[in-house]
Parts: structure tokens; C-alpha cells; sequence
């Protein structure tokens, strides 16, 4: 088994799901907070579902270009780990969350194409860790969880200074492939895992973090 791969579930939205996530050895639980998401949850129903989490397991809310009003309430009513940045906060945005919340900070980066790629040069800068998605279809109303993969060759050998994972499109059936294409010790990981949008499959989960860790 590689100890050393990390998975992330996200886009959980029931109690049964995060235990599933939980027992099947994920390193990260992720909630949204995304009106326009399957997967979104009011304050207290995420706060019902954080408090259990065992520690060890980094809790992680993911929000899409929220003010500090949003964050504010966020923060006061769920126990996290991480935020999450998966909109388009800009590398200043990023440095203002991680100063007024004192939480370490993940920024998505939306790649399909070489030019992207230099995006993620910039926020390392910032972020404390990096998720690296891929971009949204033209005329989507989500900026991740839309089941799409990029090219992986693109960040093939590629290295960066801080920790990140790969994201977009995984599934337990390609997840090692990923993993041996790109180098990524972290995977992020949603509808990959589900029976229909918003439903985790505890046994999809299963799979898919067996099939990361003994990639």
C-alpha cells in the first residue's frame, strides 16, 4: 500500500456518506457551499456533519467567491481545517482569507491547456495548497465536480513547492493511471464516487481510495 497517497472525498452531503469516507481512509472530508451545486449544504446541516469527524481527518469547506460576510458565518458555525478558494479569488483575495481566518488555504486551478499552467506558478505563492481541476466546460454553472478530466500529460513531471491535488474526472477505474502519470500524492475526488449527483456510494469509495493506495 503507498501510505503516502492522500484522498480527498468532497461534495458530501450525509451523515452515512462521511462516515463511509471516514472508514474507508480518507485524509480530507470536503463540504460546498455552492447554491448552484447537488451538493450544497446550509450551515447547520454541514455543522452536523463536521463535528463528528474523527481527528486526523481535515475537514474542508469548499466556497466559489465568497465575501467576508459569507466566510464570517461559515467559519462561526462549522469547524474546519481548510476553506477551499474554487472561484475566481485572485492571489490578493487569497493572501486576505488565509490573514482574517487564520486557516490554511486550498486555490483550484482550472487547467486544459499548456497556458494554464501558469496560474499555478502564481498562486504558490499564496495558497497553502493547490488543487488542480479541470476548467469548466464553456457555459457550465460550476467551476469543478462537473466530471471532466484534463490532458494529465500537461503536468506530467512537473513539480511544485507546496502541496496540491489533482483533480476532474476521477474515477477508481483511472485513478492509479492518474497517479502514475502525473506523480500526484493527493487526490480530490466527488462524483467520481457517487450513485447520482449529491449521493456518495460507500462501496465507489472504497474502491476508488484501494485503488489510489495501492497504486
Amino acid at each position: 500500500m503507498a501510505k503516502d497517497i492522500r484522498v480527498k472525498i468532497c461534495g458530501l452531503t450525509s451523515a452515512r456518506d462521511v462516515s463511509a469516507a471516514v472508514a474507508a481512509g480518507a485524509a480530507y472530508v470536503g463540504f460546498v457551499f455552492f447554491e448552484k451545486s447537488p451538493r450544497n449544504l446550509g450551515l447547520e446541516q454541514a455543522a452536523a456533519l463536521a463535528l463528528p469527524v474523527p481527528p486526523g481527518v481535515a475537514k474542508v469547506a469548499l466556497t466559489v467567491d465568497a465575501d467576508d460576510a459569507a466566510l464570517d458565518a461559515l467559519t462561526a458555525a462549522v469547524p474546519l481545517d481548510f476553506l477551499q478558494l474554487h472561484g475566481h479569488e485572485t492571489p490578493e483575495r487569497v493572501r486576505e482569507v488565509k490573514a482574517r481566518y487564520g486557516l490554511p488555504v486550498i486555490k483550484a486551478i482550472g487547467v486544459a491547456e499548456a497556458d494554464d499552467l501558469a496560474q499555478i506558478e502564481i498562486y504558490a505563492r499564496v495558497a497553502d495548497q493547490l488543487l488542480i481541476d479541470a476548467k469548466p466546460p464553456k457555459g457550465a454553472t460550476r467551476p469543478g465536480g462537473n466530471a471532466l478530466a484534463f490532458d494529465w500529460t500537461l503536468i506530467a513531471g512537473r513539480r511544485w513547492t507546496l502541496p496540491w491535488l489533482l483533480a476532474g474526472g476521477l474515477v477508481p477505474e483511472n485513478v492509479a493511471e492518474a497517479i502514475k502519470l502525473t506523480g500526484a500524492r493527493q487526490l480530490d475526488v466527488s462524483s467520481g464516487v457517487e450513485s447520482a449527483p449529491g449521493i456518495k456510494d460507500p462501496a465507489l469509495i472504497r474502491a476508488f481510495i484501494e485503488a489510489a493506495t495501492c497504486s
